[in-house]
């Protein structure tokens, strides 16, 4: 059901032409290649393995996701000390730093590394602009568990900036020594303006040969600054703590359409749809497509009778398992039943 058009009316009984109160459902939206890989891996381990499986932090952010696995057996914990000693745990989609590695081996855990591969592929860039001698950059929110593994791999030499401002008061050893990486998870306008503010500010720096936000964050803003303009409001499937999520609210907002995140359609406010014709949907990359559906179901019940996808992009990313889960499904005995 894709359309390529943002401009329905329909003819009222007496001719007059009406707005069809209707749904436009973005696509790329929902699961990215990272999220539905970390996902498996927890649901491949509770079958290979049996429960308890320990996941340190949310698996991805997202409440339903977490619950759903919670459910099934999956036991979170913020830190590896609340793990008994050499039980399983599986490290987040987001990463963890060496300091964390340490300590599983410290207590003989048997680790299993969810951490997305466009994560690793920054923590790798970090340790090699440290190992050359640059002062790191960070771009990226501090209280975010990306951020903080990423971080993790130079603690010494690295900085977080979250700002245009905290760019202007940086201070490093060498101004012609400098490197940045971001969170994988950034609004694209936000980052492109903290790094102008770096490149202004020190002229040398060098940064990664490719951006580190991601394909599906990126994809997933694209499709809102597309269809935006066509929507009177745009809401949002996600997690409060969902850093990609937060971004595509921020996204609409900064295009003059109104946006709210909602966790699931019992969220939305009746007053939110006052004179609205047309709603946009999409969803976070950690958001499962239930809970979309259970959206749109909502508003075709506030009578926004059509529905349309619109696909701004095609995404057709996966991701491999890691060798550990790999080699456990190879070699585990079957779970009895």
């Amino acid at each position: 059901m894709t359309t390529t058009t943002l401009d329905h009316a329909a003819i009222d009984q007496s001719g007059t032409k009406t707005k069809t109160k209707r749904v436009l459902l973005l696509k790329p939206r929902g699961f990215c290649a990272g999220v539905v890989r970390a996902i498996d891996i927890v649901q491949i381990a509770l079958e290979t393995f049996g429960a308890p499986i320990y996941v340190r932090k949310e698996i991805v952010h997202n409440s339903y996701v977490v619950t759903d696995l919670a459910k099934k057996g999956a036991i979170f914990v913020n830190e590896l000390d609340e793990v008994p000693e050499g039980a399983r745990v599986i490290y987040s989609a987001h990463g963890v730093s060496p300091a964390v590695r340490d300590r599983a081996k410290e207590r003989g855990l048997k680790v299993i590394d969810a951490t997305c591969p466009l994560v690793t592929k920054v923590h790798v860039e970090a340790i090699k602009f440290a190992k050359q001698g640059y002062s790191l950059v960070l771009i990226g929110h501090r209280d975010h568990d990306e951020i903080e593994g990423t971080q993790g791999e130079a603690p010494d030499v690295t900085q977080v900036v979250s700002t245009v401002q905290e760019v202007a008061d940086l201070v490093v050893p060498d101004p012609n020594r400098v490197a940045y990486l971001t969170q994988t998870t950034l609004s694209l306008d936000e980052a492109r303006d903290m790094i102008q503010a770096l490149k202004n500010k020190f002229p040398n720096i060098v940064g990664p040969h490719s951006q580190d936000i991601c394909y599906a964050t990126e994809n997933r803003q694209v499709a809102v600054k597309n269809v935006a303009h066509g929507a009177d409001l745009v809401l949002v499937v996600g997690s409060t703590n969902s850093s990609n999520s937060n971004r595509l609210v921020e996204v609409s907002k900064n295009l003059d359409t109104n946006s709210y995140l909602i966790d699931t359609a019992d969220a939305i406010r009746p007053e939110w749809l006052d004179g609205v014709d047309t709603v946009a949907v999409t969803a976070g990359a950690s958001a499962p497509e239930v809970l979309v559906k259970d959206v749109v179901e909502y508003l075709q019940t506030m009578g926004y009778g059509s529905v349309d996808e619109v696909e701004v992009m095609p995404e057709n990313v996966r991701f491999g398992l890691p060798p550990e889960i790999v080699q456990a499904i190879a070699s585990a005995p079957p779970v009895s039943r």
